[in-house]
């Protein structure tokens, strides 16, 4: 094969995994939102036939020698077709790990098993859903085993994540996090609780829709790119960066819930929106890397969202939709009450300061669903455990307990442990970005357009063309370093409470 041959072959295959995407993401998103609830057993056979179809259009001999003509022309292609060829190979890979029929059977159960999901949640009930999770991790056990059978399990999941990333690296980054913020999440419990009562009450679903529109427009989410949907678990989805989706949950007594899913999605979203033209359609349209993405989202949410120059810009926005609730509320009531730090029990409406705990939790749980030293049967019992020992706090039902997060019906092992790492990354990002822009200046005046463009041009455009590593190189990031994490949320909690 000549290497022209190769590149045309390279395109064409790309274009045909960037339709099924596309087909797979639409299918997906009116699956999670709009879809009857008994969609997903139609739905479910329809993706494993044309996950079939794809198989067959990546797996083949033509495509594995196209990529290595194209790898063994060094110069002769520039550095970014070399960087699709590398990752075409990494994935093409992965697949022949698995034959075309166990692949069909893999992407109907996951169909199956997030519908399930959602029902076992509303209903707390962990046996409904415990049979699929034992057919997902099955799985993922197979596929580890024959991807790297001189790696624990778990160390191959985690690696689909976050390139080298492993168990031990975790556990030390975990640790660091336990020992370090733990005296002061106890020292915040011992301080008053700040009067958070302006967040409470009744937010009729109407109003904080109107909120979301308005808090979208400042987060410069293009309306005619970005649409938002309703579903149990928020989450986003670039089908590409001219049809991006994300997702919220409504809680008429609590505006904030609502409120920080949109702009945690938002925050996925600019990444998708930003990404360049010229990785449209390929391989590299999507994030460096899990953790980058969330670095991305907790950005916006918290180091954004909840920061004090922001509060003045949202809260004449709260005042419009919501006059009753939040006439007589000051920016600075506000801060504090967007910032109330307690143990809790649901991840995604956690604090900054207790939200790696959550995280650490569930690593620990997925450590044991690989390694073996538990049944998946006694996972309840020892997620309640942990919750006691990390946050004390005491888990009532599954519902708020196992069963909160949609992401092991999705078959996202390894996924959990991004959120800590990527709030580690949004820190040092903004203290590289507070060099060139003026953003607390751009966020109290309700513009952030500075701040988006700055990561636009630092992390966005590059997608998946570039590493985590390369990015904080190119950005002027210092390299990563979870002590910046720790001593800003030392710093701004100690502030807060005056510790």
């Amino acid at each position: 094969m000549t290497l022209q041959e190769a590149l045309e072959t390279l395109k064409a295959m790309e274009e045909a995994q960037a339709a099924y995407g596309q087909a797979f993401s639409v299918m997906y998103v009116d699956g999670d939102t709009v879809a009857p609830k008994m969609s997903y057993k139609g739905r479910a056979k329809a993706l494993g036939y044309l996950s079939g179809e794809l198989y067959s259009k990546t797996v083949n001999e033509r495509n594995i020698e196209a990529i290595q003509t194209i790898l063994d022309a060094g110069d002769a292609v520039d550095a970014l077709t070399r960087r699709k060829a590398t990752v075409q190979k990494e994935d093409l890979e992965d697949m022949l790990l698995m034959p075309k029929e166990e692949y069909q059977t893999y992407q109907e159960t996951l169909t199956e098993a997030g519908a399930v999901w959602h029902e076992a949640k509303l209903k707390s009930d962990w046996d409904a859903f415990q049979p699929y999770l034992e057919k997902l991790v099955a799985y993922k056990r197979r596929f580890a085993e024959r991807k790297d059978a001189s790696r624990p399990a778990y160390d191959v999941m985690l690696d689909r994540y976050e390139k080298g990333m492993n168990t031990k690296t975790l556990e030390g980054f975990f640790s660091l996090l336990r020992s370090e913020l733990t005296p002061v999440i106890l020292a915040v419990k011992d301080k008053p609780a700040p009067d958070d009562s302006c967040i409470h009450g009744h937010f009729p679903v109407e109003g904080q829709r109107e909120l979301n529109r308005r808090v979208m427009a400042v987060m410069g989410l293009d309306p005619e790119r970005t649409a938002l949907g309703e579903t149990e678990h928020p989450f986003t989805d670039g089908v590409n960066k001219w049809d991006v989706r994300i997702t919220t949950h409504y809680h008429e007594d609590d505006v904030s819930q609502n409120l920080y899913s949109v702009i945690h999605e938002g925050g996925h979203a600019l990444y998708e929106l930003g990404v360049a033209d010229e990785l449209q359609f390929t391989c590299l349209s999507g994030g460096s890397a899990m953790s980058i993405h969330e670095s991305q989202s907790r950005f916006y949410e918290n180091l954004i969202g909840r920061s004090r120059p922001f509060m003045e810009t949202l809260l004449p926005i709260l005042r419009d939709v919501f006059p009753e609730q939040f006439r007589a509320v000051t920016v600075d009531q506000l801060y504090h009450a967007m910032n109330k730090a307690m143990p809790s029990l649901i991840r995604t409406e956690a604090d900054e300061l207790t939200y790696a705990m959550h995280v650490a939790i569930r690593f620990e749980i997925e450590k044991l669903m690989f390694s073996g030293d538990a049944k998946l049967s006694e996972l309840p019992g020892i997620w309640n455990q942990l919750y006691h020992e990390y946050l004390g706090v005491t888990v009532p039902d599954h519902r708020r307990g196992i069963l909160q997060d949609s992401h092991w019906s999705g078959g996202l092992f390894g996924y959990f442990p991004s959120y800590a790492l990527g709030s580690a990354y949004g820190v040092q990002m903004l203290y590289a970005m507070e060099r060139d822009v003026d953003v607390w200046g751009a966020v109290r005046a309700g513009d952030l357009t500075p701040v988006t463009a700055w990561l636009g041009e630092h992390i966005h455009r590059f997608g998946q063309s570039k590493t985590p590593a390369e990015l904080l190189v190119s950005a002027e990031v210092n390299p990563f370093d979870p002590h910046v994490y720790v001593g800003y949320l030392k710093k701004k909690y100690g502030e807060l409470y005056g510790l």
